[in-house]
């Protein structure tokens, strides 16, 4: 559909430090393997996304919901015909600069560096993690990615202005991204509006005649199940209505998208960037629904009780460890401690707290703070 917008892959910047191209993988399918590869990848597995592990075995995990998005994120592409392996590689990465404890861990990280003129941003650390926290290659730091991956980590869910960010000049500002990266930022939406849907359902906290009430899209799916299917269990029929409502998500946001490009008249990818918006939209029923699904998730699940609790006790903790490691830096492990010669101790402590999973962080507290702190 929109295979005029595809970004040749043969047309890349390319990488900060020159590799002899490889004989049978392209540029962008060894970014997505590299980032496969990575640790910060394989720590996703360990890193809450909503709900914690410790209420059930089923809910996503960051890593689990990051496979959703890649999967919604390679179908756009292919409809579309955008390039599928830049997609992907973004996709897989937009989320591997995420801290512990889901959004909690992000704003505890960010209150703690404001206190120092700072913020923390997990797509900005996630850019830090691909250009120099990895340590995978004897050649170069970081992953050495290509400069369209680097810049769809940092600019996927937002556009930035010349001077608004001097950190990351480098990344065209003011200009839009690729399309391919513009879609990661609406997968996500689809991907996380859904899945927490399907984990609070699981969690007794919703019923489908609950989001029925308040979404009328899915209303209508709702009814359509319940007279197709009227012996199902009201599992099944849930489940039946999930599948529905990502189909019509995933549909809008292709119509939405083609849509949006036809109306711009771009003609190629360098054309994508220089519109003054983002091409990547969904209908205005599929904005719609998205919108509604979120402001049902905010007040039946992300406003709970249990999941606020979980958020305040998180916060804290975080709070707690981040001053200790400021008040005795000699507890940092040895290679944090060398880098902290560099650069101030509060960033130090961001960049080790960050990476860290739920249950390292865990560990860490209690072995740093034990009865002194609070307890998980």
């Amino acid at each position: 559909m929109l295979a005029r917008l595809r970004f040749p892959v043969e047309r890349s910047r390319g990488r900060v430090y020159p590799e002899p191209a490889h004989p049978y993988r392209n540029a962008f399918q060894r970014d997505r393997d590299r980032v496969v590869h990575s640790r910060a990848f394989r720590r996703l597995e360990a890193k809450t996304q909503v709900f914690t592990q410790g209420l059930s075995d089923h809910f996503r995990n960051r890593l689990t919901h990051t496979i959703e998005v890649a999967q919604i994120a390679r179908t756009l592409a292919s409809v579309l015909g955008l390039d599928e392996d830049l997609t992907e590689a973004l996709a897989l990465a937009h989320d591997i600069g995420h801290p512990p404890f889901a959004h909690a861990g992000e704003e505890a990280l960010n209150r703690q560096m404001q206190r120092f003129g700072e913020r923390f941003d997990h797509n900005l650390h996630a850019l830090r993690i691909v250009e120099s926290f990895e340590q995978r290659y004897a050649r170069f730091p970081g992953l050495n990615l290509t400069f369209e991956v680097r810049e769809g980590v940092v600019k996927h869910s937002r556009d930035f202005a010349p001077g608004e960010r001097p950190e990351l000049d480098a990344y065209l500002p003011g200009l839009r991204p690729l399309l391919e990266a513009q879609l990661i930022d609406l997968a996500d939406e689809v991907a996380y509006n859904t899945a927490d849907l399907d984990d609070a359902f699981s969690a007794g906290m919703l019923s489908s005649e609950d989001v029925a009430g308040c979404v009328p899209q899915y209303r209508e799916i709702h009814e359509a199940i319940e007279m197709q299917f009227p012996g199902a269990t009201p599992r099944e029929r849930f489940y039946e209505a999930l599948r529905h409502l990502i189909d019509a998500l995933v549909s809008g946001l292709i119509e939405g998208t083609v849509e949006r490009a036809r109306e711009s008249g771009a003609g190629s990818a360098d054309e994508v960037r220089t519109v003054p918006h983002r091409l990547a939209a969904f209908t205005a029923e599929g904005t719609r629904t998205s919108r509604e699904l979120k402001q049902f998730l905010f007040r039946r699940v992300y406003a709970s009780h249990a999941v606020g609790e979980d958020r305040s006790r998180s916060m804290a903790m975080i709070e707690e460890l981040f001053q200790f490691f400021l008040d005795h830096p000699e507890r940092l492990p040895q290679g944090y401690r060398e880098q902290s010669e560099n650069q101030p101790p509060h960033r130090v402590t961001c960049d080790y707290i960050a990476g860290m999973t739920d249950g390292f962080f865990r560990r860490t507290y209690e072995a740093m703070l034990g009865e002194q702190g609070l307890r998980p």
